[in-house]
């Protein structure tokens, strides 16, 4: 079995230090440097969001089984990160804190970068922007009160995971922002699920490991 091992570390932010939690796997013999690693980013914080959020445990845990290194980490002002929050607009120097960090722990990898609702409105954007991200996964993306029109101009690899029944960005709004996003794309609706996807998280994480294995054939081995 492989170990997994987990490290508490603070991250130099520009409001300060940043809480975070890096998982990464043991490597197996000869493996070879690490060539993709992930990063998560939590929902709103000023309504409790934090990289403690369940959707954005799963997405971690989906993206570890994958044996990608694995970052979390709490924005500005959220548990024990310094700073307060910005709106967003600071919060995107945050993000690209954290690629940085996992640039620097990992230097041969690309990044795939991941966000839970406000995560996503944030994340996503910084992600798009960066040279070092491949691939983008938004969750539960609020298209209801956030822009996302950035996407418009984004080249990059995107899947979107989106309950049906999420009162924050209604399937009607979410096919139409996605139908003005350039491939490569992806869209998968988990039917019945809120906005935390409760009691649906499994499907989920297999709607990201599908679409990561096509992505990637070599995260397709055996365990």
């Amino acid at each position: 079995m492989r170990r997994t091992f987990h490290r508490e570390v603070f991250l130099q932010g520009p409001a300060g230090r940043l809480e975070a939690s890096l998982w990464v796997s043991e490597m197996k013999e000869g493996s070879g440097p690490v060539r993709l690693a992930g990063l998560v980013c939590h929902p709103h914080p000023l309504y409790g969001g934090t990289m403690h959020n369940k959707v954005v445990f799963q997405v971690a845990r989906t993206l570890q089984a994958l044996r990608l290194p694995v970052l979390r980490f709490n924005f500005r002002g959220a548990g024990l990160s310094q700073g307060e929050h910005d709106g967003g607009r600071g919060e995107l120097d945050d993000v690209r804190a954290a690629l940085d960090y996992l640039s620097e722990q990992f230097q041969e990898s690309r990044i795939v970068l991941a966000g839970f609702s406000f995560g996503a409105w944030v994340g996503l954007r910084a992600g798009c922007e960066d040279s070092r991200v491949v691939d983008l996964i938004g969750l539960g993306l609020p298209v209801e009160n956030s822009d996302f029109s950035y996407l418009k101009r984004c080249t990059k690899a995107k899947l979107f995971v989106q309950g049906t029944a999420d009162p924050y960005g209604a399937r009607r709004t979410v096919e139409a922002l996605y139908a003005q996003v350039p491939e490569p794309r992806a869209l998968v609706f988990v039917d019945g699920a809120n906005h935390f996807f409760t009691g649906q998280l499994d499907a989920v994480g297999e709607a990201i490991r599908q679409w990561l294995e096509q992505r990637h054939p070599e995260l397709h081995t055996p365990a």
